[in-house]
């Protein structure tokens, strides 16, 4: 009887990183959800959304000959830089490629898989064992098969202060900590593990809208670089009509000359829609949450959330934009 994979076990948002006891933390990973198994030979590369991705990841598939057979992993598929910071650009561009561009693309920026739960080992079916129970055997399996790349093994801790050591990790990409209860068995397609995503509050230059400047939808931030040059740095998320209505009365329509001027926009990242957009005078300055997902050009991946105006601070006291 063919196994079936099962649809991966989800988390719900935390407002704070604290460790309760009987919990377990996990640094959560800037990269790809994936499950990979391996049965009689076959393997299989699973998306959170079931895409099959093996073909775009065949170091993957030739790692897997070291896994026991008819065992099953779930994890992070990741991409490191030379610096030692996960590129979730290059990982992103990956799932291009196919045959000898594939095999090209492993070489120059090689995938890990990095394992955080053990869903089937040697055909006995682990998603009804405890989280204690299928992380000791995780463990176990890396130990007797001397795992190495592509494999890697997620750390986990019951002491908080590794989880707080972990949550200063932001700089290579770590983007927080997902906590497991121990006695929790692994329930498909349920929310029943926890995250805290590490977000930082920072100031930006409002220097373009979409919508229209009476009732603006989101703002386009900007800060100056080294040398100079207003820089794009991300989108706001949808602000309050209270907190619109505070920032009409504080944007100047751009007069000539504007450094975007010509500059097109991307309606979400890796998208191809461009937005419509209208620029401003940068010198209304925000204040923005952020998270640490950062693109290879510096720029935040996921839309900052909107804080407020400040109009007492100058453009020039905004951290400069760095790539």
């Amino acid at each position: 009887m063919t196994w079936t994979p099962p649809e991966p076990m989800l988390s719900a948002p935390l407002p704070g990183p604290e460790l309760r006891p009987g919990w377990a933390a996990e640094p959560k990973w800037d990269g790809f959800r994936a499950l990979v198994s391996v049965d009689a030979g076959r393997v299989v590369l699973r998306s959170r959304r079931g895409t099959e991705m093996l073909p775009a990841f065949p170091e993957i598939g030739a790692g897997a000959s070291r896994l026991p057979d008819a065992t099953a992993l779930d994890g992070e598929l990741v991409v490191w830089d030379a610096a030692g910071r996960l590129a979730f650009e290059q990982l992103q561009s990956r799932l291009q490629r196919r045959g000898a561009g594939a095999g090209r693309a492993a070489y120059e920026w090689p995938a890990h898989f990095v394992a955080f739960d053990l869903l089937r080992l040697s055909g006995t079916d682990t998603t009804g064992w405890p989280y204690r129970r299928r992380r000791a055997a995780l463990e176990s399996v890396f130990t007797a098969r001397r795992l190495s790349a592509p494999w890697v093994l997620c750390p986990s801790t019951t002491d908080p202060d590794t989880v707080r050591e972990w949550l200063t990790w932001a700089s290579v990409g770590i983007e927080g900590v997902l906590f497991k209860r121990l006695d929790s068995v692994y329930e498909p397609a349920v929310r029943g593990w926890r995250k805290y995503k590490v977000r930082e509050t920072t100031e930006a230059i409002v220097s373009a809208a979409t919508g229209t400047l009476a009732a603006p939808r989101t703002l386009l931030l900007g800060r100056f670089d080294d040398r100079g040059r207003l820089q794009y740095v991300g989108r706001t998320t949808t602000p309050t009509l209270r907190a619109s209505s505070t920032v009409t009365g504080l944007l100047t329509p751009a007069r000539r000359g504007h450094p975007w001027t010509g500059w097109s926009f991307s309606a979400g990242w890796g998208s191809r829609e461009t937005l419509d957009t209208t620029l401003v005078e940068p010198e209304l300055v925000a204040e923005v949450g952020v998270d640490v997902a950062r693109d290879a050009s510096g720029r935040w991946r996921h839309p900052a959330r909107w804080h407020r105006a400040r109009p007492d601070l100058s453009p020039t006291e905004v951290p400069q934009f760095e790539s």
